[in-house]
């Protein structure tokens, strides 16, 4: 009988992706999808849902039941931006799901987690360059606070009951079918869809600030190999340092230029260009290369050209995109 694997958090950015690829390698009705509400429509048609509030621990153990789940992908959590103006809700949500998700599985309900880590795990006086998998964490976000809390229960867990918790620390997503989710890194989603819409872009950060980033189908595509991996490869138990390409707001609008000549860009900064200053320009993930043989597919030039000729379709195309 194939294994059923559990969503939570499945109508966000990532979710709704990763709930679409794991639907076509395991079948539909394998994958339950749940959130607080209800997704795309892409995601709701595609098979099973059911809303859930990732912070009742007996709502989770009742699906666990009900499915025979096996695997459970915790993507639930309030990301960086969003959660500074509510720091008390990110925690709750962040921090209790996690522990909720691995106190099942100690109880041998789940055999096997994902849950995802972010660079927001890093800090000011972490190295900006190459960031390596062990270094000076000191996160000054509440996002990054408790990202680093829970990679740490992440092996506690691991380490005193034998819990298969697997996890990836993400750099900024990119991607073309959903909508940014309240992070740090949204200006390189934003931008596409701008470039396209309006023909010009106002970015909350500056022009030089480099930050890793990672388009969507590498980062599916590195939650699914990191998942399917045998349980010997994975000889780390808080997060990998996950790693494709970096740039600055200024180095992707020039990107864009090439297919859009005419589009511009200004900067207005924010509170967001704090958050962004904390983080590393550029990350060191040879541990993952090692361990479980991670290579991404997408660079700046080839992510932009695909972001840019399926958000051509979603609005419809312009004049100016028929060339692309």
């Amino acid at each position: 009988m194939q294994k059923k694997i559990l969503i939570i958090g499945a109508s966000g950015q990532i979710g709704t992706e990763l709930t679409i690829k794991l639907r076509a390698l395991y079948g539909n009705d394998n994958v339950i999808a749940t959130d607080i509400r209800e997704g795309s429509k892409a995601l709701m048609l595609s098979g099973p849902f059911e809303i859930l509030n990732a912070t009742k621990k007996e709502a989770i153990k009742a699906l666990l039941l009900k499915h025979q789940i096996k695997d459970v992908y915790l993507l639930a959590a309030m990301l960086s931006a969003t959660a500074e103006k509510m720091p008390q809700k990110a925690w709750d949500l962040n921090m209790n799901s996690l522990l909720h998700v691995l106190n099942l599985a100690k109880e041998g309900l789940i055999s096997k987690i994902f849950w995802p880590s972010s660079i927001a795990v890093f800090g000011p006086n972490s190295p900006k360059k190459d960031t390596p998998q062990y270094t000076i964490m000191e996160p000054t976000t509440v996002y990054g606070i408790s990202k680093l809390a829970g990679e740490r229960w992440c092996e506690y867990y691991h380490h005193k009951f034998g819990v298969d918790v697997r996890s990836l620390r993400y750099p900024g997503i990119i991607s073309w079918k959903t909508n940014p989710g309240g992070g740090t890194t949204d200006y390189a989603v934003e931008i596409y869809h701008k470039a396209i819409t309006n023909g010009t872009y106002t970015c909350f950060l500056k022009e030089n600030t480099r930050l890793p980033m990672m388009f969507m189908e590498d980062a599916v595509a590195a939650t699914v190999q990191i998942m399917s991996t045998t349980k010997s490869s994975i000889r780390i138990r808080s997060s990998y340092n996950l790693s494709a390409i970096d740039f600055t707001p200024q180095e992707i609008a020039l990107e864009i230029k090439k297919h859009l000549p005419n589009f511009t860009i200004k900067y207005a900064p924010d509170f967001r260009q704090e958050i962004a200053d904390s983080w590393p320009q550029t990350i060191d993930d040879s541990h993952a290369k090692k361990d479980w043989h991670w290579k991404h597919n997408f660079d700046l030039q080839n992510m932009t050209i695909e972001m840019l000729k399926n958000l051509k379709l979603k609005y419809h195309s312009t004049p100016e995109m028929q060339n692309l």
